[in-house]
């Protein structure tokens, strides 16, 4: 795993609020993910999703001026896919995190506890970076989150 950071570390350039955003994300998406007690499998899965879920953002920025998420979802899966060839991972490790990569923004058609697990670690960080009101926190954990950890998570970092 500490491959994957330093490489995405890397391939961010210096961008430092990259950086510590994915960090940040990887470390929720780890805790929730243990807590829920994924298998060995899908919280790697997750867990390298979680690393590079952004991977798109500096071609974003490049290319359409913005990071917004259907941009990022389009972009990502190719960049993560080839990003991901370096690891020696297999295949249907590469192909679902490029899924997850393609998806972090779509709410619906949630398929699996490491895409349900990623939206809500991506959540967690995004509603502070942003500075959304209790009030939309509020609304996005009753229609959205699912696992008792991200709900315990998000009611103790804000206080709801």
């Amino acid at each position: 795993m500490n491959t994957i950071i330093l490489g995405m570390i890397e391939f961010s350039k210096g961008n430092i609020h990259d950086v510590e955003h994915f960090l940040k994300v990887h470390y929720y998406a780890k805790l929730i993910g243990e807590c829920e007690q994924l298998d060995q499998d899908k919280q790697f899965i997750l867990e390298v999703a979680s690393i590079v879920h952004d991977i798109a953002c500096p071609f974003c920025r490049e290319k359409y001026g913005h990071t917004k998420g259907p941009f990022q979802e389009k972009e990502g899966i190719p960049i993560s896919k080839e990003f991901l060839q370096q690891f020696g991972l297999e295949e249907y490790v590469i192909e679902r995190v490029s899924y997850l990569v393609g998806h972090h923004h779509t709410f619906n058609g949630v398929d699996d506890l490491d895409y349900q697990i990623l939206l809500e670690a991506d959540y967690l960080v995004n509603a502070y970076d942003e500075g959304l009101t209790q009030e939309q926190i509020k609304i996005m954990r009753k229609s959205f989150f699912k696992t008792k950890t991200g709900i315990q998570l998000l009611n103790t970092l804000y206080q709801l």
